[in-house]
């Protein structure tokens, strides 16, 4: 693989609870930029994936801290707490700001958990897109996490289906012949961060295509069972 192309799907709209995520996707990508093929990489943003899935909480839209109380119901564990900023671990094993929940690009008076299972998100919008569309595609769930030690937002993969989360490249050599012993790679969250570049935050754009991925990443896969870090592997917490 030498090179990939990303874009922006335009034609998406104003997603609601309910809504068929796969098939407004699929119709979009249809109308305006000729249809998806096999192989490629649907990311899409987890706002829309929880407005279409209902996860909306209605809170006090003159209260700019009303939505703590969920911040407090959607963590197991706190990690760090500074002023009126949290980190904590959900539910899902996720560490990041505010167990997740956004204001963001939501009907004011509203805030947006996470999806109760982003993996599984994932595997409906591509099992619903095949049976639309007729192609094979993968589909990754991505959300804007911060990161310990390095200023800066950057997406990652909270969800995916029909793709490895992780390359192993252990065992292989590399440019110099020696043998490769802890390299893993994050495939899903480079792709995440790299649709994220065509998408922003202000756009008004919540759905990327990523056209020309290796094939052999192409698997049965999923963030939880290989991203997330069991808690005896953590250094830090």
């Amino acid at each position: 693989m030498s090179e990939l192309r990303i874009f922006g799907v335009t034609g998406i709209g104003e997603i609601h609870p309910r809504d068929d995520l796969a098939g407004i996707i699929a119709t979009a990508v249809a109308d305006h930029h000729g249809g998806l093929l096999d192989g490629d990489v649907v990311v899409v943003t987890q706002k829309i994936v929880s407005k279409a899935e209902g996860q909306l909480v209605a809170v006090d839209p003159d209260d700019p801290l009303s939505h703590k109380a969920l911040v407090e119901a959607e963590t197991v564990r706190v990690l760090r707490r500074r002023g009126d900023l949290i980190i904590s671990e959900t539910k899902h094993g996720f560490v990041c700001a505010n167990a997740g929940i956004d204001l963001s690009n939501v009907e004011l008076g509203f805030a947006a958990l996470l999806p109760e299972d982003s993996d599984r998100s994932a595997r409906r919008i591509r099992d619903a897109i095949r049976a639309r569309a007729g192609v094979e595609v993968a589909v990754i769930v991505s959300d804007t996490f911060g990161r310990p030690w390095r200023k800066g937002l950057t997406d990652v993969a909270i969800g995916c289906a029909g793709i490895g989360a992780i390359v192993d490249y252990r065992g292989t050599t590399d440019t110099q012949g020696r043998e490769l012993q802890v390299t893993e790679v994050a495939i899903v969250d480079e792709l995440a961060g790299a649709a994220d570049l065509v998408l922003g935050k202000s756009t008004g754009l919540p759905v990327a295509i990523v056209r020309g991925v290796d094939p052999a990443w192409l698997r049965t896969g999923n963030v939880h069972d290989e991203i997330v870090r069991d808690p005896s592997e953590d250094l830090f917490r």
